[in-house]
């Protein structure tokens, strides 16, 4: 037995983290797919096989990528144009027939000028960003820069969940500085890493989609032989990993009033990870390094249009003809709707990095009802006896689907009963409350805001207090009446009417890691109500702690600290010198 084993782990040393993942678990570990057509010809598929000599690399030079002619577009579908995934047009900018090139970076109409020191790519332009005193107006202009040079009016009267748009830029810098391999390299290496909750191992190949995590951390070594073999590589959460990533979500979402989230994806030259299938979410394909090869395709059926839920994955055989196709450089842009069918490959002669950034995961207006009807329904029933009155005791005799065809006055009057009610049930629907409760979930799912350095040193994150020669000092936080404060930003705190009272939501405390933590709130006095609509309806103006609407001045110094204590307000001067 003892010599089976060794033989056994000489045979394992010589395989890939890929062949030791299967021989480990098995079939039923995999994620296996529907099988549809073989993959086109030069394509790779991943394979277990012996380790290579890293020290050496080597390998034959790739072939050119293949001439693929553009499919034509299907009859009654999304009228674009669908672009050969070859030759890219240096230089310009494809958003459809009507786009125009466009050179450097983005301009922010009404917002601050590009200076020299501010620097190029997503580093500069936050940098721009955050000269300005707004955050809504950081959020709108941070949405424009995304879709230059297509106007955000434009895309969203045109494609905003109707159609996918692409932006050929011609500038490989355009997203320099957002995220990169080395960062994602530098993660593994720090040991933050883990299979399964951060980062998936997937690949498709002959119609089979597989998952191959293995459990515990991600260390390069396995991770690099995986990709070395043919996977690609998701990571799940990159907004954890990567401040900048973190600091252009947090910005992004106030645009949205929903939640931005992104996934990392790094794939192989000729190889595939995942199956055709469309998403819950509007997503923005943002193409970092090398380039792939796109297909999407129109919704199949009018109930896959804005679907609620993601699919499974699809076979090629499922598939209709693409309404776009074509390869993403580094610096290109491609938007897609939920309910769009997609999938993407790389060619042979290039791995591929982009960042998908993600919303509207189930922000519809079915979505709204699904809070505001049973609420209604609540009230009404407190408030009408209508609504409580019992029913019919023979509605069981002419009622249910066996007796649907039956011509019977009681059908008729039971039908008329049930949409008087409904009709009724509007006028009991609060609809402010549940705005309210949909947007205390948005900030549960928000992202905490990135503090630029002003707003540092005027927060209490920058406050001095500190252990020094033996005690505490620069403790005391001292707010007066001529203390001028403002909200850190316009969409970090929401006001909601609850059963225990008052309840004040807020970001400033909350993870980068999707829901770590519980929602964060303050149950306020009501009397301090009138503070907060004061600080919102004032934003991004500061305003003298006397001036809030408070009835006495230890009551308005009182509300200023809590707030000022919790990272919500930040005031116009720093509160003490370091």
């Amino acid at each position: 037995a003892a010599a089976m084993v060794a033989e056994q782990r000489r045979e394992l040393g010589r395989l890939s983290a890929l062949a030791v993942y299967r021989r480990v678990a098995g079939a039923g570990r995999m994620e296996r797919r529907r099988r549809g057509a073989p993959l086109p010809a030069g394509r790779k598929r991943a394979k277990a096989r012996p380790r290579r000599d890293r020290a050496r690399g080597g390998g034959s030079q790739p072939e050119a990528p293949p001439q693929r002619p553009p499919p034509a577009a299907p009859p009654n579908r999304v009228e674009l144009p669908v672009e050969a995934p070859v030759e890219s047009r240096p230089g310009a900018a494809a958003a459809g027939p009507d786009a125009k090139p466009r050179g450097g970076p983005a301009a922010m109409p009404g917002g601050p000028r590009p200076a020299a020191e501010d620097g190029g790519g997503v580093s500069g332009l936050l940098r721009r960003l955050a000269r300005l005193e707004d955050s809504r107006q950081r959020a709108a202009e941070l949405f424009r820069w995304l879709l230059a040079p297509v106007a955000p009016a434009e895309f969203l009267g045109r494609h905003w969940e109707r159609a996918p748009l692409l932006v050929r830029r011609g500038d490989p810098g355009y997203y320099a500085g957002l995220f990169s391999t080395a960062e994602f390299d530098a993660a593994l290496r720090r040991g933050e890493v883990h299979f399964g909750t951060h980062l998936d191992v997937t690949s498709y190949a002959e119609g089979v989609r597989e998952t191959h995590n293995p459990s515990g951390r991600a260390l390069p070594a396995v991770v690099w032989d995986f990709y070395q073999n043919g996977c690609s590589l998701r990571l799940l959460c990159p907004q954890a990993f990567s401040p900048t990533v973190w600091h252009f979500l947090s910005i992004l979402q106030e645009q949205f009033g929903s939640m931005a989230g992104a996934n990392t994806y790094l794939t192989p030259p000729g190889t595939q990870g995942f199956a055709p299938h469309y998403d819950d979410i509007e997503a923005f394909v943002l193409q970092l390094e090398g380039k792939k090869h796109w297909r999407v395709y129109s919704p199949r059926t009018d109930a896959e249009v804005l679907p609620q839920f993601s699919s499974a994955n699809l076979t090629q055989a499922e598939l209709g003809k693409p309404v776009l196709e074509t390869v993403l450089e580094a610096g290109d842009l491609l938007y897609f709707p939920r309910g769009f069918i997609h999938q993407g490959d790389c060619l042979p002669d290039a791995h591929s990095l982009h960042i998908t950034v993600s919303s509207y995961q189930r922000n519809s207006w079915g979505d709204f009802l699904e809070k505001l009807l049973p609420a209604a329904l609540q009230m009404a029933l407190e408030e009408d006896v209508e609504f409580r009155r019992g029913l019919p005791m023979d509605y069981l005799r002419y009622m249910g689907v066996a007796n649907s065809d039956t011509v019977d006055a009681r059908r008729t009057a039971f039908v008329e009963k049930v949409q008087s009610l409904i009709k009724k049930l509007v006028d009991y629907a609060p609809i402010d409350a549940a705005v309210d409760q949909r947007a205390k979930s948005f900030l549960h799912d928000c992202l905490p805001p990135v503090l630029t350095h002003s707003e540092k040193v005027q927060s209490v994150y920058g406050f001095p207090a500190r252990w020094q020669d033996g005690g505490p000092r620069n403790v005391d936080i001292l707010i007066t009446k001529d203390t001028e404060v403002r909200l850190l930003r316009h969409g970090i705190v929401r006001l909601c009417n609850e059963e225990s009272g008052v309840m004040l939501y807020y970001t400033t405390e909350n993870s980068r890691v999707y829901h770590k933590e519980e929602p964060k709130f303050l149950e306020l006095d009501p009397e301090y109500t009138d503070s907060i609509e004061f600080l919102l309806s004032s934003y991004p103006n500061h305003v003298s702690v006397d001036n809030l609407p408070c009835e006495t001045l230890e009551e308005k110094i009182s509300v200023a600290t809590l707030l000022f204590e919790k990272g919500i307000l930040i005031t116009k001067k720093p509160l003490a010198q370091v």
